[in-house]
């Protein structure tokens, strides 16, 4: 058949009108940008396993009538990288929204690309106040630090704690870690003694221990992962310092007991997801993670498992008539998403309406705290 100009014309307009799956009728994808090189990668490779787990299944069950693909980049937690990935995702018309990434710093930077560009993005663990409040395209199924520190600070006053040390990484999310905390910690009556912000990767603690000692607070306030959670924890009891240790939900992991032994016997932090919970959901994820894994899934995987399941439940909304803005709006309807970190709805901001559980390190394992 000759093609004539009025027929090209056409095809164009019609190509352009065309939602983005359909042009691709074997697949949908979805981007998932997240470090899997660097000094994060091993959070990274847990979200991916726990994707690939959701993925599995969901394509597996017949719930769209053509499967999903997800397409990761590694953001190498840089965020030039993420800008770099974020405008790739965005170039490809086939994408239609996208995961991640795990810092809230290039989760932040990412996020302008997205805004600009009208895609949907959800993080698993962006836990910045402002995250949510850049735009309507953004997500996230993780509490914020401004909804973990309420909860500590009443839980430490409920335990009579009047005066708390705080000590944090020295990042932006470590920042909103001590925010969080201290602004309603203090609007209850309670008096922060001492402030610190640490490096990550710090290998002596026992200089700021000694510090915070000095200032004789009833409880220590922690914004740190499991690496530098270990080793604090390790140097709190080679040092005997006898304080109670209160942290966020970004100290669960397995790992962290690990590496701190029986000194991590007594933290508290809260969290969303425990992989002790007997939940059906909660089981069947635990055991497919067993499969590959030799520890049990922490809160970190558990979040990206769900973050991915919000999305494909979206996916499934949205279908046939998938675009951007519809996969968007598919997302912010999400009601009472029934994830093993508990049940998930967003508010109008794209922010997570979710319970957060009070957890305690007993017997080397963490254990609900009621």
């Amino acid at each position: 058949m000759k093609l004539t100009r009025r027929t090209a014309i056409a095809i164009a307009v019609t190509a352009a009108l065309t939602p983005a799956a359909a042009f691709a009728e074997e697949t949908v994808k979805i981007g998932y940008q997240l470090p899997l090189t660097g000094n994060t990668a091993q959070y990274g490779q847990d979200f991916k396993d726990a994707a690939e787990i959701a993925l599995t299944k969901f394509n597996a069950s017949g719930a769209l009538p053509v499967p999903v693909e997800i397409i990761y980049e590694d953001s190498r937690s840089d965020a030039k990288e993420g800008v770099t990935i974020a405008r790739k995702f965005v170039d490809d018309d086939g994408i239609v929204g996208v995961l991640g990434d795990f810092t809230s710093t290039v989760s932040m930077a990412a996020a302008q690309v997205y805004k600009k560009a009208g895609m949907a993005q959800l993080s698993q663990t962006a836990s910045h106040p402002d995250f949510a409040k850049i735009s309507k395209w953004q997500f996230r199924n993780i509490t914020t630090q401004d909804q973990e520190g309420s909860v500590n600070a009443q839980w430490m006053l409920d335990q009579g704690i009047k005066k708390v040390a705080v000590i944090a990484e020295q990042t932006d999310w470590g920042q909103s870690v001590v925010k969080g905390f201290v602004e309603p910690f203090e609007a209850a009556g309670g008096e922060i003694v001492y402030t610190e912000f640490f490096n990550r990767g710090l290998a002596d603690f026992r200089p700021i221990i000694t510090k915070l000692e000095n200032n004789t607070p009833d409880a220590v306030y922690t914004g740190f992962f499991y690496e530098d959670g270990g080793q604090f924890l390790k140097q709190m009891k080679q040092l005997d310092a006898g304080i109670p240790v209160y942290s966020t939900s970004a100290a669960y992991n397995d790992k962290l007991i690990e590496l701190a032994g029986d000194a991590s016997e007594g933290l508290f932090l809260t969290a969303t997801f425990l992989p002790t919970r007997m939940d059906a959901n909660v089981q069947e994820f635990v055991g497919e993670w067993s499969k590959t894994h030799d520890a049990a899934p922490g809160q970190f995987p558990a979040q990206a498992y769900d973050a991915v399941n919000i999305m494909l439940s979206a996916v499934v909304k949205a279908y046939p008539e998938i675009t951007r803005e519809s996969l968007r709006d598919a997302l912010a309807e999400t009601t009472d998403f029934p994830g093993v970190t508990g049940n998930t709805s967003f508010d109008e901001n794209g922010e997570p309406l979710k319970e957060l559980t009070k957890a305690s390190v007993s017997n080397g394992m963490f254990v609900e705290v009621q």
